[in-house]
């Protein structure tokens, strides 16, 4: 699985973080499917820079993002709920199915 996760970078008390597609078991810090960005939270205004069209193109593969990217992706004005199957309803499983209307019914109101 695939998930867009931020890579620490910097020095101490000075972090820097890169975006990346990264491959699920590979640690924070390693191996990088694609680098799709960077974010400096020292910097003045928390300077975000995100190449939008590769994250949006990751999101729909079915990327995951992390807790942190993706509130970093609404700050840039990014949906990071692209990939997800928005808008399906969930079924609870105790919840009774409405009543189907009789076929003579339908059929004698046409």
């Amino acid at each position: 699985m695939v998930v867009l996760r931020l890579k620490r970078m910097g020095r101490i008390h000075r972090p820097f973080y890169r975006l990346g597609a990264m491959d699920k078991r590979s640690p924070r810090d390693g191996r990088v499917i694609e680098e799709l960005g960077w974010f400096d939270p020292v910097a003045k205004d928390n300077q975000i820079n995100f190449n939008t069209d590769r994250v949006k193109y990751w999101l729909n593969a079915g990327a995951q993002p992390s807790e942190t990217v993706a509130n970093l992706l609404k700050k840039a004005g990014i949906d990071p709920m692209v990939g997800k199957g928005k808008g399906v309803r969930k079924v609870l499983p105790n919840a009774k199915p409405k009543p189907a209307a009789p076929k003579a019914a339908a059929e004698a109101k046409a």
